[in-house]
């Protein structure tokens, strides 16, 4: 019985090797870059400048306040938020409630950012804070987007 334990570990450590050679002789697939041919701009960092154009309905017990964004600074601007603040007839605050693009707004771009508040009753005027990642935002209140020329990319502006 001891000789038959022996040959059968033998030849168990045998085939385990061999298993092992060629797994090790296998090549591994070849890595690609997820961003290979594709230009990777920096996110713009300091005052960015955005226009927006607010729309806030009451819907069941929110209030739903949907904003068109369109980005006027040189750079994109990455995790642009917006606070909005609800005030009642005395200035006082009764609801706030926040919303963050969740991609990059290319320079020139324009997107759209929902912000849902709970309701009440006392609500009679609001406010809104933008930031960044990378800094502050220099909100411009617009009833429509002027056809303009996008704003010219970072990489262009700094070769002047």
């Amino acid at each position: 019985m001891k000789r038959f334990a022996v040959v059968a570990t033998l030849v168990g450590v045998s085939l385990a090797a061999l298993e092992t050679t060629s797994l090790l002789a296998q090549k591994a697939p070849e890595m690609k870059s997820i961003l290979a041919g594709r230009k990777v701009e920096q996110a713009f960092k300091g005052q960015a400048e955005v226009e927006f154009i607010p729309s806030s309905r009451k819907n069941g017990e929110t209030v739903v306040t949907t904003m068109k964004l369109r980005n006027l600074s040189t750079g994109p601007i990455s995790r642009l938020k917006v606070e909005e603040t609800w005030f009642d007839k005395g200035g006082s605050p009764v609801g706030s409630s926040n919303s963050v693009l969740g991609k990059m707004l290319e320079p020139g771009g324009v997107d759209t950012l929902t912000i849902e508040t709970p309701w009440n009753a006392k609500m009679n005027g609001n406010s809104w804070t933008f930031t960044h990642a990378n800094g502050t935002v220099k909100p411009h209140k617009v009833a429509k987007f002027a056809e303009a020329a996008p704003a010219k990319p970072a990489a262009a502006a700094k070769k002047k």
